[in-house]
This record gives C-alpha cells, sequence and structure tokens, in this order.
C-alpha cells in the first residue's frame, strides 16, 4: 500500500502546501528523495505535514512519501532490499537494524556528522542506540518504553487507586476482576498479552534473563515462556481479559485495540504511541508499567522508538542528509513532530517543546520521568533471525490461545525452534 500526500491530505480535508524556494547547495532542481515508514492516521499526517515544511525550505527537492501498517512493514522492506529498489530514507527498528546492516542495506552516517548532521547535543545514550560495529547506521528519531495504557475514568468509577508505576503481577488479575465485574462482563480488564513480544520480553528479562547473550543464543528457558502463558491462560480462564478471538489477532490497528473500542480498560504499547491512542478515545488514558514480579529484576527499558537509516539504494544522499537533519534540528518540523515518535534526543529541542505540548504528551514525558530509576539496561543487540523467531512467537502464543497445546509443551518446542531459527541465519 502506496499513499501518497495528496491522497492523505485529502481524506484529512487539507491540500497540499506549495513548496516555497530557498536552495541547498550543489543539488539540481527537481530532484526526488523517497521517505518510507510504517505508521497511523496520526504518525501520517504529522509526517506528510513536515515534508512539506522540508519542501518550503528546499527548493527543488521533492520527498516522495510511502507509508504501512507495522503488520506489513517489513514484508514490503523485504521485497524492496532483494529487488534493490529500497527507499531513500527508511523508518527502522532497533530489533532489526544489526540485520539490515550485516545484510548491507544501509549506508553509516558518520562522514557526516557535524557537517550537515547536527547531533552534536544528542543524549549519548539514545544516539549510541544506532551504532553497529562502531559506526552510526540509525538516527534516534524518539525514545520510549514499553507502557500499558488504561481509561483513567473506568478505574476511577471501579474505584481503582492502584500505583500503576509500582504494582505488581499478583495484583494486576484483582484489578482486571474489579474492572470486569464492576461493568458486568461488558469490559474486561484488559487485553490478552500472551501473543505479545515485547511483553514476553519483558516477563523473561524480570525472571532474571535476557532473551539472547551476546553470542546470540536464546537464553530464556521453556519455564519462562510457560510461566508467561499461564499466567495470561488463568485470566482468560476467570473470564477477566479479551475473549481469544480478540487476541489472536496480531498488531491490530490502534483504532481496533481493546481500549478504544471499549472493550477493555487496558492494552499494551510503547509509550511514545499515547499520544496516537488518546487521539482516537474520550476518556482521558494513563500510563502504567507493565505489573513487577516481587523481588524480580526490572523488565522494562528504555530504547530507540525508531531510527531513520540511509539506505545503500539512495541516490541523493546530500538531500537524504538534509532531509534528516530538518527531522531533529528544524524548530517548525520538531513541532510537528511533538512526541509521537519518541521523546527527542536533544535537550534543545526538548526545551523548545515543552511549551506547546498537549496534556497527553506531558503526561508521557512524566512518565518516562516517572520510570527512569525502574527500568534495566537496553538489550543487547538481537542475532540475525531474530524476527522470525519473534513471528514464531506469535503463532505458538496463538496456538496455545486456542487451545490447540498446553503452554509447557508449546513452550519447549518454541526454545528449540527459535534456537535453531538462529543457527540456521548466522
Amino acid at each position: 500500500m502506496k499513499i501518497t500526500r495528496r491522497t492523505l491530505l485529502g481524506t484529512i480535508g487539507a491540500t497540499a502546501a506549495a513548496s516555497a524556494l530557498s536552495s541547498v547547495p550543489g543539488l539540481a532542481a527537481d530532484r526526488t528523495i523517497r521517505h518510507y515508514w510504517w505508521g497511523n492516521p496520526e504518525r501520517d499526517k504529522r509526517t506528510f505535514a513536515v515534508i512539506d515544511l522540508f519542501q518550503k525550505h528546499h527548493a527543488g527537492i521533492k520527498v516522495s512519501g510511502e507509508t504501512i501498517g507495522w503488520k506489513d512493514y517489513w514484508t514490503k522492506m523485504a521485497t524492496q532490499t532483494a529487488g534493490g529498489n529500497m527507499a531513500d530514507l527508511i523508518q527502522m527498528d532497533y530489533r532489526y537494524l544489526f540485520e539490515y546492516v550485516r545484510r548491507g542495506a544501509l549506508k553509516p552516517l558518520d562522514e557526516y556528522v557535524g557537517k550537515s548532521l547536527m547531533v552534536g547535543d544528542f543524549d549519548p545514550g539514545p544516539l549510541s542506540g544506532g551504532v553497529v560495529d562502531g559506526k552510526l547506521y540509525g538516527l534516534n528519531i524518539g525514545s520510549n518504553s514499553q507502557v500499558l495504557v488504561y481509561n483513567t475514568k473506568v478505574f476511577a468509577d471501579a474505584g481503582i487507586k492502584a500505583d500503576v508505576i509500582n504494582w505488581t503481577r499478583e495484583d494486576f488479575p484483582a484489578i482486571c476482576e474489579k474492572i470486569t465485574s464492576f461493568t458486568g462482563g461488558k469490559m474486561k480488564g484488559s487485553d490478552d498479552l500472551s501473543t505479545s513480544v515485547d511483553i514476553m520480553q519483558v516477563w523473561v528479562r524480570q525472571n532474571g534473563r535476557e532473551f539472547y547473550d551476546a553470542d546470540g543464543k536464546v537464553t530464556a528457558t521453556a519455564e519462562d515462556i510457560a510461566g508467561f502463558w499461564e499466567y495470561w491462560a488463568e485470566m482468560r480462564k476467570a473470564g477477566v481479559v479479551a475473549g481469544k478471538d480478540k487476541t489472536v489477532v496480531i498488531n491490530p490497528p490502534l483504532g481496533e485495540t481493546g481500549i478504544v473500542t471499549g472493550g477493555t480498560a487496558i492494552s499494551q504499547f510503547w509509550s511514545n504511541q499515547m499520544v496516537g491512542i488518546q487521539a482516537l478515545m474520550k476518556d482521558k488514558v494513563g500510563a502504567a508499567m507493565f505489573p513487577h514480579k516481587k523481588g524480580g529484576a526490572y523488565g522494562q527499558f528504555i530504547k530507540p522508538s525508531m531510527f531513520m537509516s540511509l539506505t545503500r539504494d539512495a541516490k541523493d544522499v546530500d538531500a537524504a542528509i538534509a532531509y534528516m537533519n530538518d527531522w531533529v534540528n528544524d524548530p517548525e518540523s520538531t513541532k510537528v513532530l511533538g512526541l509521537e515518535r519518541g521523546i527527542p534526543c536533544s535537550p534543545k529541542v526538548r526545551a523548545a517543546l515543552k511549551p506547546s505540548l498537549s496534556d497527553t504528551e506531558k503526561d508521557a514525558v512524566a512518565f518516562f520521568d516517572a520510570i527512569q530509576d525502574r527500568v534495566g539496561k537496553l538489550p543487547l543487540p538481537e542475532p540475525k533471525g531474530a524476527g522470525e523467531v519473534y513471528e514464531l512467537f506469535t503463532r505458538s502464543a496463538s496456538e496455545v490461545v486456542l487451545g490447540n497445546i498446553k503452554p509447557a509443551e508449546a513452550a519447549g518446542r518454541f526454545i528449540q525452534d527459535a534456537q535453531d531459527i538462529v543457527d540456521r541465519a548466522r
């Protein structure tokens, strides 16, 4: 699916802005660069607005925007990579960065840093997340963490006064039961997160392990995975989380998630998605951590929410770098982007944005501040084949949810098959 700026802005009742005249030295007129990202209506609207700003600031450079949902993004990316037709600039996830670098699909950015790509004031941690083998391949365009987004009105009406930053695995089922009972079963307490790779990783880290070690070996155990699936199975049995038909729909659009449709009071996202969720809801949303394991390690972590990367197929590299630089430094562009893709890495940008933040964006920043001393370190880079492993996880989890296999048996198979996938991909 390809959505042009004309198509999107027509949908939202706006018109495409005309390009004003300015110049980028050394570039011929009427050149085009392609930008490809995974999105949602709110993200797409902001991105196309930034594209219009860039074209106003830089005469003769056109940006072709291509957007698609996360579910189909990586399939299309793989096809374009194999066909030598990658967009000049792509949105890249930490999970796949190392894999695409080692495929030779991305170009390093180091030679442009301090010249046409100005990142000297960036926070060092988030910036270093885009480094592979000593070179910068990913420009961090926002940092975030896992979040459980909840309906604050439902919580208040049901009399729930939980400490959602410090609550535990034991607290969570009881709160889900209270919400389900209060609504007479019309609303369940939470989505069933059995199929969530992100939450599974948090669970494993709470048990004191990373999913992979530095050599790419799967160090999560069958007991970790079985325990995770059994935790959610107990809540399914009690009828306090979403039903099977909703759970086996992987990565649904934001508008079809439980909290937005009113089917549940809690859904799982990344903190940068709070803006998009709130835009779809009347009730105010709040931000919670995934419940902690008593006496366990901290499972959540702060990571680059996404990168912008330069591909090996980029033709107009100077134009592409100018576009990247505007994304993280231009005051007009950064104001339009806000926090929808995460917390900006530049202190100057954060300070400039502060007066214009919406209530939801302020809540996202407050959540980010609240979790700083309750998160673990960024996980190690994932090995080649990790994407296939996580697809296997969602399929295996779905079979458990549907009752086709017991959690313990499915977990044993999954761990063995996951290691086989990684070993094959070396």
